[in-house]
């Protein structure tokens, strides 16, 4: 899939540290003087480019939720006609890639997704609906002797695994990030054949 590789805009670099500070220290800790510190401007001055705190949080959580769906749905198209093994090894290194790289934000939806408005709350969770159903798809078509539940049931428990990053050690104590992101692979993979063994 292709990355993006220019320079991130001031918004992405203001998104990037309010991730990294809310992650470590709960929303309610981070001030929006600390935020502009972090990439070299005024608190005051991040409100030209978001309205607040809320702002910040509501973007960086409908962001990434988006994001997963659409980078998911672009992977499908490059792998379109595949072996539905491709396929869906395809998904799941975009998804280990999201886990080891935004390790903060996995860590921020689980802490501070019930500080959203209801609205977006509303939205991120139905694009987590149809990214899990776009998966869902995927391993019914390699695996169709499993039943739609439990089809369902084997993705959630397998985001469950991959998204456990933030919990397995401190940042830079991981075996190497190819290292990591095989064994993800690998465990991934066996978790979706072991759904399919009873």
């Amino acid at each position: 899939m292709a990355t993006r590789t220019d320079a991130p805009t001031r918004r992405e670099q203001i998104l990037k540290e309010a991730a990294r500070l809310f992650a470590e220290r709960g929303f309610h800790g981070v001030g929006v003087d600390e935020i502009g510190a972090a990439v070299g401007i005024s608190g005051p001055g991040l409100y030209r480019h978001f309205p607040g705190k809320d702002a910040m949080l509501a973007e960086l959580l409908v962001g990434i939720s988006g994001q997963l769906l659409t980078g998911a749905k672009q992977r499908l198209k490059e792998v379109d006609g595949a072996a539905p093994e491709v396929v869906l090894d395809s998904l799941l290194e975009g998804h280990i890639d999201f886990a080891l790289d935004d390790r903060p934000l996995i860590t921020l939806h689980d802490r501070e997704l019930d500080r959203l408005r209801d609205s977006d709350r509303k939205l991120v969770r139905q694009l987590q609906r149809q990214y899990v159903e776009l998966w869902v798809g995927v391993v019914r078509a390699l695996y169709p002797d499993l039943a739609e539940p439990a089809a369902r049931s084997a993705v959630h428990s397998v985001f469950g695994l991959l998204n456990s990053t933030p919990h397995l050690a401190r940042p830079g104590s991981l075996p190497g990030r190819a290292t990591t992101a095989a064994l993800l692979h690998r465990m991934a993979r066996g978790a979706f054949a072991a759904a399919v063994s009873d």
